[in-house]
């Protein structure tokens, strides 16, 4: 999914001790509504961390500079796919502002900035010579950031395969994927690691082949009928277990690959983040219930399951059958403990129903049919449910308790659930009350993220209380790292691609303003 702005909490294991737990929060910090207005960055423990994070695709632009090559999302985007047309050439114009950048996140007060790599600009044959001028332009941002005293953290992969490679071999259908990836994590460790200390191999591993390769809304568009129309080719019922296995053995290689010739050197921590969605039944019935037991160990346990055994879930292996790839015995090991830290990003809560498939033999099968559940419905950041043909009603949550307060609760507590315990990410979005934002259109890219913020305009609630409370009941206390990212319906409000940097200073002046008159986290 793409980022949006976030507050996330941090439960990471430690190798000296790893049953305890530890729990860090996560949170952004661009705004905070009236509702937290008691709260001051003192009430957190020292080491908590307020930042910021994005991804290469969505903010760098610069798309054809500078000898990138053109990424799968690239593709994608610029055959008309995307929800608005639009493309991220320019995007938030990141390559050519960072250093704006870095001076907007240091007057805010942030500690961290969390970013991608791309892969498609590093290697852009995907494997083979360096880019020299994507060196450069990292290297200068992991320095911009260390010298405003920022911390630098850094996502490996985020969705934006290298079209060249997709085209060579099919991507992440090929375990040719793995070598491919673990050439170019060491590209990364060996010329950042000695500044980056916080690695994230792969980002939400578990939706990229669902969009992917099962109902084909994502790049690079595989799928099967009825599951999907329009795609290039595919098969929904095996290609999404067989890109999912590989994406797992490649993080599982990138790690082995940092633990035993960089780690040492450099020290450092490395994981992996999926995404958190969580799974609730949409009715009290038992049926319901299991359902949303099933969807969960097949959105989470997918991952989770191996990290923490080697092996996917029973519930999986019994209902996928031989469609799911096996784990030898190497690879078990290799995979099983191979994080310092899981992320979890944790978007929506997601009611779910039985199929009343739970015993079928029906012949076209993929992984949602394979969980035997109907599409879940979504209960959105807002509260509000959307469903096809559902009541919206229906879907909302108990308004006695905020979903996003248990529910992000519940992720965190199924990777848990009867497995080693270990530290975990548990990211939660900022809530948009009302989901109407009134943004000025002659303003896009970053510009556009700011006016968001912009006094009086949009009011985000970050749930700053939840997470207090988390940490005064003892749930460990490293701080983190934060997000501040487009949110995706900022962006399907902006017109194409057009910087304004006059509205974009006149922003950034009305932000300084209300970080100096009304912070209410203080250093």
């Amino acid at each position: 999914m793409a980022p949006t702005l976030n507050s996330f909490a941090v439960l990471r294991r430690s190798r000296a001790q790893r049953m305890r737990r530890l729990l860090f929060f996560l949170l952004a910090v661009v705004v905070v509504s009236r509702s937290a207005s008691a709260i001051t960055r003192r009430d957190f423990p020292e080491g908590f961390v307020f930042g910021a994070g994005s991804s290469a695709f969505q903010v760098e632009g610069a798309a054809a500079e500078d000898g990138r090559s053109p990424s799968i999302w690239d593709t994608f985007t610029h055959e008309g796919y995307s929800y608005d047309g639009s493309t991220a050439d320019v995007s938030a114009d990141q390559y050519h502002h960072y250093k704006e950048d870095v001076k907007l996140m240091h007057a805010m007060g942030l500690d961290a900035y969390r970013f991608s790599i791309a892969w498609p600009r590093l290697i852009p044959d995907g494997r083979g010579e360096i880019n020299p001028k994507a060196l450069e332009y990292y290297n200068n941002l992991i320095d911009e950031l260390i010298l405003y005293g920022i911390e630098p953290y850094v996502t490996i992969y985020h969705f934006d395969l290298p079209q060249v490679l997709q085209d060579e071999y099919g991507g992440l259908l090929s375990p040719r994927f793995i070598e491919d990836y673990t050439a170019f994590v060491e590209v990364c460790f060996k010329n950042f690691g000695d500044r980056v200390k916080h690695w994230v191999t792969v980002n939400e591993p578990n939706i990229e082949p669902i969009g992917g390769y099962d109902n084909g809304s994502q790049p690079p568009r595989r799928c099967s009928y009825p599951f999907g129309e329009n795609c290039t080719g595919g098969n929904s019922s095996t290609e999404p277990y067989i890109a999912a296995h590989h994406l797992l053995l490649a993080h599982a290689s990138a790690v082995s690959l940092y633990r035993n010739k960089y780690e040492p050197i450099q020290g450092g921590h490395i994981g992996i983040t999926l995404l958190g969605w969580w799974h609730e039944p949409a009715t009290n019935t038992s049926r319901d219930a299991a359902a949303a037991s099933r969807m969960n160990d097949f959105h989470i346990g997918w991952f989770m399951n191996p990290l923490v055994y080697g092996d996917y879930p029973p519930v999986m292996r019994s209902r996928v059958g031989d469609r799911l790839p096996r784990l030898s015995a190497e690879e078990s090991a290799a995979v099983r403990g191979s994080f310092d830290f899981v992320g979890f990003n944790h978007y929506l809560i997601l009611r779910v129903r039985s199929s009343g498939e739970e015993d079928s033999g029906q012949r076209s099968r993929d992984y949602y049919v394979d969980a035997a559940v109907q599409r879940p419905h979504r209960v959105s950041p807002m509260g509000a449910g959307e469903a096809a043909g559902a009541p919206e009603g229906e879907l909302r949550q108990p308004s006695r308790r905020h979903p996003r307060e248990w529910g992000r609760r519940r992720p965190r507590r199924h990777a848990g659930r009867d497995r080693v315990r270990r530290r975990v990410q548990v990211r939660v979005p900022a809530e948009l009350p009302g989901g109407a934002l009134p943004v000025h259109t002659e303003r896009v890219g970053r510009a556009g993220v700011l006016r968001v913020v912009v006094p009086g305009r949009v009011r985000v609630h970050l749930r700053l209380q939840a997470a207090l409370r988390a940490v005064r009941r003892g749930h460990g206390r490293r701080g983190a790292h934060a997000v501040r990212a487009e949110l995706r319906a900022l962006v399907r409000r902006l017109p194409p691609r057009r910087r304004a940097p006059a509205a974009a200073a006149s922003s950034r002046q009305g932000i300084r303003r209300r970080v100096r008159s009304h912070r209410q986290i203080k250093r």
